[in-house]
């Protein structure tokens, strides 16, 4: 299995787990309080590891690939949206519905953040990932009906469908800077979506919840959206972003499991068959193959790369001694080059399918 499918699914089990642990943590915090808290968290304690990896870098003679001033306006609008809007909107929206219902409802991520990935930024699709989205989409629109009005939407499900939309143009800006150092982007991302919150909810009379809360919140907010946004952002570098939220719409199965067993919901024949639709969405996925004659025009950039054997993207000159069995980063050079493989749209095959 491709490498960087194993990093969208760690995401995935990570997030998926982290929503009902908030659904916990909703009872002693407002919701602005604690998406600022969850945010915060995974800002300080990525913050910490990123001043450790310097340190060990420095040492070693190597470095991540950085921001750029070009990518400022990209990493902005992700923060806001999915930083800022996103997390309010999701703590809202499970203070109303059960959190099993809500973990599966967050599958909507993946399509809205595909739909705009192929409609909007031009990323290639197929029949078979179509159909894996339109069940994913059934088995949402199953769990936002509301019980107690005829066909209507609950109140809850659209804040929880809302801040799906939200993190799907945070994942479709975010993959414009996804080949910079995964780290510093969910770091950056963390301090100023949680300060930002943080203070908008003081500013509207909020309260801090007490200090075991904050610091369970803390936890949950550096696996659930700290370490599992740095596995996402490199998976966006490899899959692309479609596939990326693809992959990701593990996440609410694994949120329905743990809601099961901490919160001992007990859900209807209505979840059962939501989950069975979105189970067979996403199996359609797994499975999707895609191969065929392309061509690459010229390229410079800088990433983080290696120089394996059957990596034919990756065969330029070093002006510099380097270890050819070790990764590295640097900026480099792609001559144009037609072949044919299995591939993803990474950083190396964002290419049109106009045949």
């Amino acid at each position: 299995m491709h490498k960087a499918v194993l990093y969208a699914l760690a995401s995935a089990a990570l997030f998926g787990a982290s929503t009902p642990f908030a659904k916990l943590l909703i009872r002693d915090a407002a919701p602005v309080i604690l998406a600022g808290i969850l945010y915060l968290g995974s800002g300080l304690g990525l913050a910490v590891w990123l001043g450790w990896r310097r340190i060990a870098e420095a040492r070693e003679q190597r470095a991540q690939t950085g921001l750029g001033r070009q990518d400022l306006p990209w990493l902005a609008g992700a923060i806001v949206a999915g930083g800022i809007c996103g997390p309010v909107l999701l703590m809202t929206g499970l203070a109303l519905v059960p959190a099993s219902s809500a973990s599966l409802l967050l599958n909507l991520e993946g399509v809205l953040t595909a739909a705009l990935a192929w409609f909007v930024f031009k990323e290639n699709f197929d029949r078979r990932i179509v159909l894996g989205m339109a069940l994913i989409v059934a088995a949402g629109v199953l769990l936002s009906l509301d019980p107690a009005g005829a066909g209507s939407l609950a109140p809850g499900a659209l804040a929880i469908v809302a801040a799906c939309l939200c993190w799907a143009i945070d994942n479709n800006l975010t993959r414009k800077v996804a080949a910079a150092d995964a780290v510093q982007i969910v770091t950056i991302k963390g301090l100023v979506a949680g300060t930002v919150n943080l203070l908008i909810a003081l500013a509207i009379g909020a309260e801090m919840p007490g200090p075991g809360p904050t610091l369970a919140a803390g936890v949950v907010g550096f696996c659930g959206y700290g370490l599992s946004l740095v596995m996402f952002v490199i998976a966006l570098r490899h899959l692309g972003t479609a596939r990326t939220g693809a992959y990701f719409s593990a996440a609410p199965f694994a949120g329905a499991a743990v809601s099961l067993l901490l919160l001992r919901e007990t859900p209807g024949p209505v979840f059962w068959a939501a989950a069975a639709l979105m189970a067979a969405g996403i199996w359609l996925h797994l499975t999707e193959q895609h191969r065929h004659a392309h061509g690459h025009e010229a390229l410079e950039h800088s990433h983080e790369h290696g120089h394996d054997a059957a990596d034919e993207h990756h065969r330029h000159q070093h002006a510099f001694p380097w270890n050819r069995d070790q990764r590295h980063t640097h900026p480099h050079r792609h001559l144009p080059l037609h072949h044919t493989h299995e591939h993803y749209p990474d950083l190396h095959h964002r290419h049109s399918h106009d045949a």
